[in-house]
């Protein structure tokens, strides 16, 4: 965890320290051109004031009384004539003499800037020429110490680091527990993930808020939880597999043993040799049903879907059923109109009638009925197989479909069910892209019936 904050605490301060760098950067800049230019515009405004009184007294009184003026003030001006002789002066400083000297040919009537490099120079300054009757006649040198300048910039200055100072600490303080906001959840993410990979499936992740993070905690939670749902199927259908298995050939192995070393009769040895062949063909069928079930679930389970004619389709199930029926004194009963097409794969759609129907066979008592019935509903094809066996417990319905389930557990083994059938029937008919439902009432009857999407052509 500490890790991960401080990455993300490193990150973020890298990218707002940068941000906050340049942005003060930036004002502090900004803030000091703008102060100077208002400086110079300020000195130039002063010295165009003593220009204009100037211009109508071009006298020694008013030329000393500007200059006393202007030495109560923080600023200083020289008057010159038109050759740069001094006229007057409130500083007494051979610096100035430098300004004085640079040339300006033509000086603008609103005046110029002669100097404003207040970081190495000792002034800042401005001109401003003197004219009457449009002839030119005197300048007006305003100047201003840069200590003053400078002195100001550094106030700034320290206000700019205060607020830095401040802004880096509400900025690190903010990343802390930003970062430890971000990193919580991404960590217990990860210690979630590698609990799952250790096989410990009993893993909780709040959902953190509607977000990417929200997401993925509620996608690592639905993983965990399929995870152990697959775990506890994988132990329950291990756990199944075995004890089916086991009942076979603990009936086959016993009963070759006694063929084996005991003396019998011919009517016992074929008896017993009745029950191995039994127990070997349960035992083939469901190894059968098994590797179906593999094949499906590693979707190689291949559907070759044709064109079939349900009434001639029927017609053939109605006549390879109604002699297994008739041998239990049950009813068959198939309603097929014409001209009704489903693409299916015509063998696996047996298998799935078979399976259904086998079931109806086995529970249902004699004199029972069952009925096929194919019908068209928009779009769809719903077959439908109805019998009025002795039906299914209603808190059984939600599991029939399950691997290995059976409801009669106690007959299943005279029955010769494996609880495989129905749980083929189901994924054969969801790879064929249909839906399969079932209602049963106990004493009453079960019905199952199977959705097709239709040929639209």
């Amino acid at each position: 965890m500490k890790n991960l904050s401080l990455k993300l605490g490193l990150l973020f301060f890298l990218i707002l320290f940068g941000l906050e760098t340049f942005t003060f950067f930036f004002l502090h800049s900004t803030l000091v051109e703008s102060r100077v230019e208002e400086e110079l515009i300020a000195l130039q405004t002063r010295g165009n004031s003593h220009r204009a009184i100037l211009e109508r007294h071009f006298e020694n009184d008013t030329i000393s009384h500007v200059a006393l003026m202007e030495s109560e003030a923080n600023t200083d001006v020289v008057i010159t004539n038109i050759n740069k002789d001094i006229l007057g002066s409130s500083v007494k400083s051979s610096i100035i003499q430098e300004y004085i000297d640079r040339p300006n040919p033509s000086v603008p009537r609103e005046g110029q800037t002669i100097g404003d490099n207040w970081r190495d120079e000792d002034y800042i300054s401005t001109v401003s020429p003197i004219e009457q009757k449009g002839q030119l006649i005197g300048y007006v040198y305003m100047f201003q110490d840069t200590a003053w300048i400078q002195s100001l910039i550094s106030r700034l200055n320290e206000q700019f680091l205060l607020a830095g100072f401040i802004a880096v600490i509400f900025t690190i303080t903010i990343i802390i527990f930003l970062s430890k906001a971000l990193a919580k959840p991404l960590i217990k993410m990860k210690e979630a993930t590698s609990q799952i990979s250790k096989g410990d499936f009993s893993v909780s992740l709040p959902k953190t808020g509607d977000d990417e993070l929200g997401d993925l905690a509620q996608s690592i939670q639905l993983l965990a939880n399929d995870l152990s749902y697959l775990k506890e199927e994988r132990s329950e259908f291990l756990s199944s597999i075995s004890h089916e298995l086991r009942t076979p050939l603990t009936y086959i192995k016993g009963y070759a043993d006694i063929v084996q070393k005991r003396n019998l009769t011919a009517e016992e040895r074929n008896q017993y040799l009745t029950i191995i062949l039994e127990e070997t063909n349960r035992l083939s069928d469901m190894v059968k049903n098994l590797f179906d079930l593999a094949k499906i679930d590693k979707n190689s389970f291949d559907i070759h879907k044709t064109p079939i004619d349900l009434h001639d389709f029927m017609r053939k199930i109605e006549a390879k059923f109604t002699p297994a029926f008739m041998d239990k004194k049950m009813i068959l009963e198939v309603n097929c109109p014409e001209a009704i097409q489903l693409n299916a794969d015509a063998s696996r759609l047996e298998q799935i009638i078979f399976n259904l129907l086998d079931n109806s066979i086995k529970y249902s008592s004699p004199d029972g009925k069952t009925a096929i019935t194919v019908s068209r509903h928009n779009k769809n094809i719903i077959i439908r197989i109805k019998d009025n066996g002795k039906g299914i417990p209603e808190h059984e319905l939600p599991y029939i479909f399950n691997r290995f389930y059976r409801v009669d557990k106690s007959r299943t083994r005279a029955l010769g069910g494996t609880g495989l059938g129905l749980a083929i029937v189901k994924e054969l008919i969801h790879a064929h892209g249909g839906t399969i439902t079932v209602k049963s009432k106990e004493n009453i009857g079960t019905e199952f019936d199977m959705v097709f999407k239709g040929d639209d052509g």
